[in-house]
């Protein structure tokens, strides 16, 4: 099977209608039924309800952990309220590879944190799509047995769509990155 990726010049926010309408047309053509977006606050989770709307993909944002409030990066009440108000199912946790139990006993360098470090050597969207993925499967939200797409991003919008087979957090060998859609080249 031959196939196309998309290699955004720049990272961010302006890649983020672009990022959607190929995930969009990758998760038609799969048949695919959930598709993950990572949103601190709201923007890309509001852009992808648009872009989806009138499918019947369920569209399901993840947000930071509220570990991060301190930093002004968790998700506001109010912005957690429209982004559900626009039909998008919300998930905040605990980040699925790094910033746990684990980095407050052994400091820097765990599993999950090499992984995380590994995969952002392909873009912070290809560790946070992997991330968000391990998050929403470990509520419940997602199948393990199912493709899904999932959107992440450098700062804010989203740059990176991947089609990954989620694993559970304590089986991450298992998990699939299937298809890189679109990421920025990182020069």
């Amino acid at each position: 099977m031959e196939r196309t990726i998309t290699y955004f010049m720049e990272q961010g926010k302006n890649n983020t209608q672009e990022t959607l309408q190929i995930a969009k047309k990758r998760a038609v053509e799969l048949g695919i039924k959930n598709v993950l977006v990572a949103s601190t606050h709201g923007y890309t989770a509001l852009e992808a309800a648009k872009v989806f709307q009138g499918t019947d993909i369920e569209v399901i944002a993840v947000s930071i952990s509220n570990s991060f409030e301190d930093l002004g990066w968790a998700m506001t009440q109010e912005e957690r309220n429209k982004v559900e108000n626009a039909g998008v199912k919300v998930l905040t946790s605990l980040h699925g590879l790094a910033d746990g139990v684990a980095e407050g006993f052994c400091g820097e360098y765990t599993p999950g944190t090499i992984i995380a470090d590994t995969l952002r050597m392909f873009s912070q969207g290809t560790k946070v799509a992997v991330e968000i993925a391990i998050m929403a499967l470990e509520a419940g939200l997602i199948s393990p047995d199912s493709e899904v797409i999932s959107i992440a991003g450098t700062n804010e919008g989203c740059d990176t769509a991947l089609v990954v087979k989620p694993a559970f957090a304590r089986k991450i060998k298992d998990f699939k990155i299937c298809e890189i859609l679109c990421k920025p080249r990182i020069p």
